[in-house]
């Protein structure tokens, strides 16, 4: 399975997936910091694969993984080729599932693409 990460620009995408995948993705305080997909395997731990382990005794257990990938920021106009619009279209299209990223505070701190909520 293949979840991307999508939002606006700035809203902490690169970082939820720095956090999910215990990577080092560059996440900096500009829009568009994140160009190509970064992409991270996440391991789905089950605990019940060591109870059928022990009963089945196979020769190897493999777990389940999702691949998460940061696509770059949404804007505005994007379905027209504005922003990375094409190529985040692309990027999109090859997940399965989509993880919205909002952001929903106020810091004057953190470029807004908009300018505002």
């Amino acid at each position: 399975m293949k979840a991307g990460i999508v939002g606006l620009p700035n809203v902490g995408k690169s970082t939820l997936f720095n956090c999910l995948s215990n990577a080092k993705a560059q996440s900096a305080n500009f829009p568009f910091c994140t160009i190509e997909p970064n992409i991270g395997v996440v391991n789905v731990p089950d605990s019940r694969l060591t109870k059928l382990e022990e009963l089945v005794k196979p020769e190897r257990v493999q777990t389940a993984t999702v691949d998460i990938v940061d696509i770059a920021g949404l804007v505005r106009g994007a379905s027209k080729g504005e922003g990375l619009g094409n190529q985040f279209l692309a990027n999109i299209r090859e997940t399965d599932a989509i993880i919205h990223v909002i952001r929903c505070f106020d810091n004057d701190n953190i470029i807004h693409v908009d300018t505002t909520i």
